[in-house]
């Protein structure tokens, strides 16, 4: 398999299970707000939901920056 392709499958296999994580850990969460867009808001939604689905996210586009360093 190439590089490539097992970065892909590591992400979302890594990324998938967090999700799993953060639904099992929501379950019991009463603290709710709303989170304003520019056009509109969303539903009440858990707080520890909006910071872990944001924190996945933004795994999911860190996984893709590829730093090339120069061994010089």
């Amino acid at each position: 398999m190439s590089f490539l392709i097992k970065k892909i499958f590591f992400t979302a296999i890594f990324n998938s299970c967090l999700f799993l994580i953060l639904f099992i850990g929501i379950q019991n969460s009463s603290k709710k707000s709303k989170v304003n867009f520019l056009i509109d808001e969303t539903i009440e939604l858990p707080i520890s939901f909006v910071v872990g689905s944001s924190f996945i996210l933004g795994s999911i586009f860190g996984s893709f920056i590829v730093f090339k360093i120069n061994d010089e």
